[in-house]
C-alpha cells in the first residue's frame, strides 16, 4: 500500500509554508497594499512593479483543460528543474535517502541529487534503451525514494514503454517521475491520463521545447493534489515571474502555430534522418520521438570539432554511457539543417583529400 506521508522528510511534513496576503486573498481587488512593493511603477514596463500571481491561476485553468487534468493536479515552476530540485528537498532525506536513474538519461537528476547529498543508483537502460524492469525492481532498496524516467529519453530520443513505466510505480514505494519534456513531438500520448491509477505518479513537462519558450523557464508537474500541495508548500512565493506568466497566457491562444511548428519539427526530423544516411561514416540513427536525433558515427570527436570549427553546435555524447561514438543534433529550421548537412558534406571532402 502506497503511503505519502512515510515518504515525506519530517521536516516538511512539519513545515509552516510562507504565506503572502496575495496567497490567502481569494476575488477582486482594487488596491493592492499588502507586499510594500513602489506603488508608483517601474521604469522597466506597466505592471512590473507588482508580485506575480503565487498560485498561477490563469496558467493551471488553462493549461488543465488543455491537459483534462484538475488545476489541483498541477504545480507550475521555474522550469523542471525547479520540479526535480523540489522533489529531492520533499522526499529525500540528505546523507540518508537514494534516487535511481537510469542512464544514459537527462544529466540535472543527477547534479540535483549531488546538490542535496543525496545518494544515486544507477540502473543503465538495456541496448535497445529500454527500462530494465527487472532490474530496477531488484536494484531498489528502502531508502530510494525517488526514481527518475526520461520518456522520451535524453539522449536517446526514444520513448519507454508504457508498461514498463506502470509496472514499475505499480511495485514501488518510491515516487516515480517520468519527465515528458519531449511529449510534443512523440507518436504516443501522455501519461497524464494515469495519474489516477498512479498515487505515486509525477509527470514531468515543459514550455521550453514545442512552445518555444526556453528563455522564459516555466515548467509544469502533474501529480496527486498531496503531492502538489507539498510542492507548492515549499516552493518559493513567487517563483514564476509575471513576465513568464503572462507570456504563457498568450502562447495558449495561439495553440495552432505551436501545432504548425511541431508537424514541421516532425518533417524536418523525417528528412535529416534520411539524409543522414547518405554518409558513409554514419554507422546508426537511432528512432527518435523528440525533436532531435542521436547519431552513431566513426569518429564522435573529431566530428564534434570539425563541426564547431564550421560554427554549428551539436551535443558530443560519445562519453555518455552507451553512447559511444554519438552526436546528438536537434532537428532545426530547414536552413538550420541545410547548413549542418553542408558541414557534413564538408566533413567528407576534408576526409578524402588527407587520404
Amino acid at each position: 500500500m502506497f503511503d505519502l506521508k512515510r515518504l515525506v522528510r519530517k521536516n516538511i511534513r512539519n513545515l509552516k509554508p510562507y504565506s503572502s496576503a496575495r496567497s490567502e486573498f481569494v476575488g477582486m481587488a482594487e488596491v493592492f497594499l499588502d507586499a510594500n512593493e513602489n506603488a508608483f511603477g517601474s521604469p522597466a514596463g506597466n505592471g512590473y512593479n507588482r508580485y506575480p500571481d503565487p498560485r498561477q491561476t490563469e496558467i493551471k485553468q488553462r493549461v488543465a483543460a488543455i491537459k483534462g487534468v484538475d488545476p489541483t493536479q498541477m504545480f507550475v515552476g521555474n522550469g523542471s528543474d525547479e520540479a526535480i530540485d523540489l522533489l529531492f528537498r520533499i522526499f529525500c532525506e540528505p546523507g540518508r535517502d537514494e534516487a535511481v536513474i537510469c542512464p544514459p538519461t537527462y544529466g540535472m537528476y543527477r547534479v540535483s541529487a549531488d546538490i542535496n547529498d543525496v545518494n544515486v543508483r544507477e540502473i543503465p537502460l538495456t541496448t535497445e534503451f529500454q527500462l530494465d524492469v527487472p532490474a530496477i525492481l531488484s536494484g531498489i532498496s528502502e531508502w530510494t525514494k525517488l526514481i527518475f524516467i526520461c520518456s522520451p529519453n535524453n539522449p536517446t530520443g526514444n520513448l519507454m514503454q508504457r508498461k514498463s513505466v506502470i509496472q514499475i510505480a505499480k511495485n514501488v514505494n518510491g515516487i516515480v517521475v517520468v519527465d515528458e519534456a519531449y511529449i510534443d513531438f512523440a507518436s504516443e500520448p501522455s501519461l497524464t491520463k494515469e495519474l489516477g491509477n498512479l498515487p505515486n505518479l509525477v509527470i514531468l513537462q515543459t514550455f521550453s521545447k514545442a512552445w518555444g519558450m526556453a528563455g522564459l523557464r516555466v515548467g509544469l508537474a502533474f501529480a496527486s493534489p498531496e503531492i502538489i500541495d507539498l510542492m507548492n508548500c515549499v516552493k518559493p512565493p513567487y517563483n514564476v515571474s509575471g513576465i513568464a506568466q503572462q507570456a504563457v497566457v498568450d502562447a495558449l491562444d495561439d495553440q495552432k502555430r505551436v501545432e504548425q511548428w511541431i508537424e514541421s519539427a516532425l518533417q524536418q526530423r523525417t528528412f535529416l534522418a534520411a539524409t543522414l544516411r547518405r554518409f558513409d561514416f554514419v554507422e546508426t540513427i537511432y528512432r527518435s520521438d523528440a525533436n532531435f536525433i542521436l547519431v552513431k558515427v566513426s569518429d564522435a570527436d573529431a566530428l564534434y570539432h570539425f563541426l564547431l570549427e564550421e560554427k554549428v553546435v551539436v551535443r558530443n555524447r560519445n562519453n555518455v554511457e552507451l553512447c559511444g561514438g554519438c552526436l546528438r543534433t536537434t532537428v532545426g529550421t530547414p536552413e538550420e539543417n541545410r547548413r549542418l548537412i553542408e558541414a557534413l558534406e564538408s566533413w567528407c571532402k576534408s576526409r578524402i583529400d588527407s587520404e
